[in-house]
């Protein structure tokens, strides 16, 4: 491990975030829930906000998927969408839902600023952001997809946007 300069779980909660919160919407798979934490343990995310029905640490299908890094990454549970919108505004973060609508920018073309603070929402696997939440929202980003189907798992969208938000911050700080 130390020759791979991984952290330990100590060392892992005493690093500088990025200053990016995933809020995981009403996720039906508790695989995906953990596969998120995994992804967000990687790229040094601030914390994961759980809304809904969404699972929760401590869970044995996370725990398989995350390997870990529930133990690592913050996490925060609420009741509903507006309620965990409201703190991230309180706390000065804008909020972004992920989600093909009209109107939502592509991806490749958002630019943040080292400092910016942003909360991406990811929604249900089937139904996506509920419309609610779209509308409590900064804005919508979208990652462009150029075949036939037009829809990702929860994971790998989460994957992508993560990356993407990481990487234009690799560098600038």
């Amino acid at each position: 491990m130390a020759e791979l300069g991984r952290k330990s779980v100590e060392e892992f909660r005493q690093s500088d975030k990025l200053p990016v919160i995933v809020v995981l919407e009403n996720i039906r798979s508790a695989y995906n829930v953990g596969s998120v934490f995994r992804t967000s343990d990687a790229f040094l995310i601030q914390a994961i906000y759980i809304i809904g029905y969404s699972a929760k640490p401590p869970h044995k299908e996370i725990k398989k998927t995350a390997l870990g890094a529930e133990d690592t990454v913050s996490w925060k549970y609420f009741k509903t969408s507006a309620e965990a919108l409201d703190a991230l505004r309180a706390e000065g973060y804008s909020v972004l839902a992920v989600e093909q609508a009209e109107g939502s920018r592509l991806l490749h073309t958002f630019q943040l600023e080292p400092a910016d603070k942003i909360a991406v929402v990811f929604g249900n696997e089937v139904t996506g952001v509920e419309q609610s939440t779209i509308a409590l929202c900064d804005g919508c980003i979208e990652i462009p997809q150029l075949g036939m189907k037009h829809s990702l798992n929860i994971a790998t969208a989460a994957g992508v946007v993560l990356w993407e938000l990481v990487r234009g911050r690799l560098g600038k700080e």
